[in-house]
Order: C-alpha cells, then structure tokens, then sequence
C-alpha cells in the first residue's frame, strides 16, 4: 500500500549516536516533504525538546510528545490534545520513586513550552544530572513534590542505570497496575533508562492515530519508525512498522521490518525501501 503518512521517533531513529541528523537523513526526509507526504514526529522527549528537532527540519505537521500524552502545534504552542495525568496517580509514583530511591521529575505545563519540577537530585544520578543541565529543558526545584501536584501534570519521569531502573519499573507496576501506562526507553550500551509515567488513555499509537484520521489517512498508509520499547504501539498500529537496527535484541523478534542502526542512515534506508520503493534501500 502507498505510504501517505511518515511518523518518527526521534531518539535511537531520527538522531544518530552523536544526537545528529546524517545528511542522507536530512536529504531523504526533504523528498518526502517535497512528495507531499506529512512527517510527524511521534517520541517520549518533552515538547520544548522535541520542537527544537521538528523546528530544524521545518516541520508544521503536529507534534506528538510525551509519548502521546500531549500534542501540540510547532509554530504558536496550540495544545491539540492533552492526556493528563491524575495528580492522584502522580503522588503514587512520587512515593515508589522515594521507596525505591529514584528521583522523580514531574513534568508540567501543556499549556505552555514545558518545564520539569524536582525537589533534587541524588549526587550519584550522573544520568539526570546531565539531563537537567540541558539548557532545551527548564527544570525547577521545589521543597515537596506531593505538595506541588495540587493538579493533573503531563507525566511523571525518573531517569537512572539501566538495572535499577528495570527494577523500579517492576515496582510501578506492582503499585500502579493499569491505573495509568509506564513506558521505558532504554538504552544498555550508555547504562540508562528513561521511566515514564502517562495517563492509561495516551500512548504514541492513540495520538498517531488522532492524527491520521485529521488527514483522513487509514492506519495501513502509516509508515512508523522507531527503535525502543515504547515505540511498539506505534509500529503495531501502523501498516508499515519498522524498528531500527539499533534497537535492543528483544524487539528484534516481534515481527517488525528491521533497517540499518541510526548510524547506518538506516531511516533512510527504510524510506528508500517502503515510500519510494528505490532498489537496495533497506
């Protein structure tokens, strides 16, 4: 079936191992603007981070962040759709993360270009030290989460090592059921692991799919890439899913189309292949 819709992950995906753009990427995704074909950038960051990315490739089609909990117009910050989470739930994450000894970050402001709410950071969270030293994120301190979320945020987010974070993701589980959705975005060769916490309604597949019925596009003329756990809704939603060849060995196995890692221009190998049908792409 033709291609009329191309959704895109942006960490491990769009981005290479350098947080770059290849220039055949850059190269290949201009063909499909010029083909009239809408690139929609579906991923886990926050909106303000995210929209840097879209920005640069002078994207205007919706952007989808926050792992489908909110979905916001590039250009003037229109909030399209917000999934929020239940203050409620976001005090239970908060008191996992204190037992298991996470740091919780709360993220906030749908309305506006993002910020993250904290009340510190272990010493030895090297990951999310670096993370909120971002200058594309504003983070804020506060004495109390539990006294801040007197209202319903956009997600709640802890970053660690890879094996404590597999373990904390268990415990949110055990606590919070199908109360709400726990998404992970691992990466195991760096020892880091994002865990993020979103409404049970939000998910990248449910906000990409509200935005292909806004161009009257069917599932099965969505072409989807990713490279991490919490892509799989997405890819299992699309017509075409394609997981990247950097992706971890697990995901190999759920049936997707596999193309290059992000540092073979293997999204443009999968565009060459499935949009444009050119011989020897993929």
């Amino acid at each position: 079936m033709t291609i009329r819709l191309l959704a895109l992950d942006i960490d491990g995906t769009l981005l290479d191992s350098r947080s770059e753009i290849s220039e055949r990427t850059r190269r290949t995704i201009g063909q499909v603007a010029a083909a009239g074909i809408p690139i929609v950038l579906v991923t886990g960051r926050r909106f303000v981070s995210a929209r840097k990315v879209a920005q640069e490739l002078n994207l205007t089609t919706p952007l989808i962040s926050h792992n489908g909990a909110l979905t916001k117009n590039v250009a003037d910050l229109t909030t399209i759709d917000f999934r929020p989470l239940s203050r409620a739930i976001a005090a239970r994450f908060v008191r996992v993360a204190r037992s298991a000894g996470r740091d919780a970050v709360c993220n906030d402001d749908p309305y506006g270009s993002g910020q993250g709410v904290i009340e510190g950071i272990s010493k030895h969270n090297h990951h999310l030290i670096q993370y909120v030293s971002r200058p594309d994120y504003p983070v804020h301190t506060v004495s109390d989460l539990m006294a801040y979320l007197d209202h319903d945020p956009i997600q709640m987010s802890s970053l660690g090592g890879y094996d404590a974070m597999h373990q904390f993701s268990r415990a949110l589980h055990d606590e919070i059921g199908s109360a709400a959705k726990v998404f992970k975005t691992a990466y195991a060769d760096r020892d880091m692991m994002f865990v993020d916490m979103v409404d049970a309604s939000a998910s990248k597949a449910a906000a990409l799919a509200a935005v292909a019925r806004h161009y009257g596009i069917s599932p099965g003329e969505v072409m989807a890439v990713g490279d991490n756990h919490n892509d799989l809704e997405m890819l299992e939603f699309s017509g075409t899913g394609v997981l990247m060849g950097n992706a971890e060995e697990p995901l190999k196995q759920g049936g997707f189309y596999l193309t290059g890692t992000n540092d073979e221009d293997g999204l443009a190998q999968a565009i060459d292949r499935f949009v444009f049908r050119r011989p020897g792409g993929g």
